[in-house]
């Protein structure tokens, strides 16, 4: 399936979190939802993101928003890496990867040239309303969580700005040519 856009109505789900609750995103109507995929319980980018996120956590909270990891890892594994890492967010089991089929994020992958099927790192703002806000297709890990808590908290960074291009310098000749050319013409 296509990713959602933003004004788009964000899938519903109901799946279970890492102590087996089930969490449907209907139980957080009128708050923000940040919904963030990620490929593997306990490997480092996974493990790096995770901790920013728990680091920014309250933050997020005051800034009106819930936060849910989703990964087609089991409870059992969800359960070992919240624990392990101290995570007070939901981390959602997704073993059948409907849910990341749903929001456009599985697909295929490539490492070391090796093609697979594989869950993409993305991040949906999912608003009050059930609607998405914003979406973050292939995240870089680096500084993502302060994007994401920067655009609930209205700041500049709401929509991504076009990178300015470049352009590229006039070469010049080099003045000792430029003479020598200059005095073969007279």
């Amino acid at each position: 399936m296509p990713m959602p856009q933003a004004g788009d109505k964000a899938p519903g789900f109901s799946l279970p979190d890492q102590s087996g609750a089930t969490v449907s995103l209907s139980q957080f109507k009128g708050r923000h939802v940040v919904l963030y995929f990620y490929p593997k319980d306990a490997t480092p980018g996974c493990t790096t993101e995770a901790c920013d996120f728990r680091d920014e956590h309250s933050a997020l909270v005051k800034a009106g928003a819930v936060v849910l990891g989703v990964s087609p890892d089991s409870v059992a594994s969800h359960q070992k890496f919240a624990t392990k890492q101290g995570l007070p967010f939901s981390l959602l089991a997704d073993p059948d990867h409907a849910l990341a089929d749903a929001y456009g994020v599985w697909g295929e992958k490539s490492l070391y040239g090796r093609k697979f099927m594989g869950l993409i790192r993305a991040t949906f703002l999912i608003g009050p309303d059930g609607k998405v806000v914003r979406v973050w297709p292939k995240v870089k890990v680096a500084g993502h969580v302060a994007e994401v808590l920067s655009t609930l908290q209205g700041g500049a960074a709401a929509e991504p700005k076009p990178a300015a291009v470049k352009k590229p310098a006039a070469k010049k000749a080099p003045a000792a040519k430029s003479a020598a050319r200059k005095g073969t013409r007279a």
